[in-house]
């Protein structure tokens, strides 16, 4: 569905605006709502983008090289508090740090591995990038804090090449972008593409970058891709196709293993997710930057509203990409928050066996009201109207929470005699029928 005219307009000013006094030879937006592009915003002519029109993505690489690891996890060959040294050897210099705190950047190490800037020379094999990593690359302990570190992406892609046989490049395409027809989003840059540049503080001409093949760090940065693309990757973060992944599997890679700023609270990371709050939104997804070009990726998971947005200089004199894309987000979700589901009355009443588990329960006061969901066949509990819960069934009387407070919870039916059920049992709070009756 498109954005409404007056909302696309804001946008498109945001845009304009945003190139012009950004000096950004050319700068793009993509807004996308429910799986596909709702508005294409464009500014510059150095070249005039579109949505077919390549850009560097840099570090939004990371957050497939995540998805990688999370396979091998949902796999079984893996865990994620395995140490880095298990799967890969010639790491033992990381000590205890686990796979979980260098998808999180909380296991302390440097930001860079050795040698000159990696992001604009030509890359050396995982050897290498192992012969130049020491103890002395351990900045701080192991969460202790957040410390962003482009060398533990590299270093997780090299275990994932042990671990699978397989080159970082070729997994990557085989098991996430052909899946999800990405097929514009490659590793080298591919016709037609935006040339990257500088931009001289001073007379503003433009210096072109190197496009290096940064090969052992190429896990931490290294695709191509367009918004048509990256509009497809902003979807599966906001609501993933379970053939590549698991939605409780990209559940649990948005849940934050470290906050950024502890003054604030403003910012944090998942597993491969950077989580930013805005107001009481919070947005998953990442940012990106190699020479001569700057990205970013945000969705609002709930709404499966995001944004993707590429600019081909390297900075960005206004303040960052990424401020610019959370807010062309917020903008869109304030003007245009999503509809509502439509309700439609079910076909026929709840079975037999489970109507008289419906209606309003209580515990010391409280009232919990419970319906049946007939499209999954679940249960539906509101204490106080308010906090949602959702109950798949388990066993006989035995449901487990799927969602909401009581994820992971049992709520067990408690009959008497002749069989009537006369209380739910939930995780040792028992609600009865009346406010009355003692639990």
């Amino acid at each position: 569905m498109p954005l409404r005219p007056e909302t696309a307009r804001q946008v498109d000013a945001l845009v304009a605006d945003a190139q012009s006094t950004g000096h950004a030879p050319s700068l793009v937006v993509g807004v996308i709502r429910d799986g596909t592009v709702a508005h294409l915003a464009a500014a510059g002519s150095h070249p005039r983008p579109d949505a077919d029109l390549q850009y560097r993505i840099g570090s939004i690489t990371k957050t497939m090289t995540a998805v990688l690891i999370m396979q091998e996890r949902d796999a079984g060959r893996l865990a994620l508090d395995d140490p880095l040294r298990q799967h890969l050897p010639g790491a033992a210099a990381a000590g205890a740090v686990t796979l979980r705190q260098l998808l999180g950047h909380a296991g302390g190490l440097q930001r860079e591995p050795d040698g000159p800037w990696w992001e604009r020379s030509e890359g050396v094999d995982v050897a290498t990038l192992l012969a130049g990593f020491s103890a002395a690359k351990i900045a701080y302990p192991p969460h202790r804090a957040f410390h962003y570190s482009n060398l533990a992406y590299g270093l997780l892609g090299g275990a994932l090449e042990r671990i699978t046989g397989t080159p970082w490049a070729q997994l990557v395409r085989e098991r996430i972008l052909t899946p999800l027809g990405m097929h514009r989003t490659t590793y080298a840059a591919t016709e037609p593409y935006a040339r990257g540049y500088v931009v001289h503080p001073w007379h503003d001409t433009l210096r072109e970058e190197p496009r290096t093949d940064t090969r052992a760090m190429a896990p931490a940065g290294q695709l191509w891709s367009t918004v048509a693309d990256l509009a497809r990757w902003a979807a599966f973060l906001a609501d993933p196709d379970p053939s590549v992944l698991a939605p409780g599997t990209l559940d649990e890679m948005c849940a934050p293993v470290v906050i950024g700023d502890l003054d604030s609270w403003r910012g944090g990371y998942g597993l491969g997710i950077q989580l930013t709050r805005q107001g009481d939104r919070v947005y998953a997804g990442h940012g990106g930057s190699m020479p001569g070009y700057v990205a970013a990726l945000a969705v609002h998971r709930r709404s499966r509203t995001g944004i993707v947005g590429f600019a081909n200089s390297y900075g960005f004199r206004t303040g960052g990409i990424g401020p610019l894309g959370h807010q062309i987000l917020t903008r869109v979700l304030d003007a245009e928050p999503a509809p509502a589901r439509t309700w439609e009355p079910a076909d026929a009443p709840p079975p037999a066996d489970l109507a008289p588990l419906t209606g309003r329960w209580w515990w010391m006061g409280f009232p919990l009201d419970v319906t049946w969901d007939p499209a999954t066949g679940e249960l539906v509990g509101a204490l106080r109207g308010e906090r949602i819960s959702r109950y798949a069934p388990e066993d006989t009387d035995r449901w487990r929470g799927r969602s909401g407070p009581e994820d992971g919870e049992v709520l067990a039916v408690r009959r008497d005699e002749a069989g009537h059920p006369v209380a739910l049992d939930i995780a040792t709070f028992v609600f009865t029928r009346t406010p009355d009756e003692a639990p």
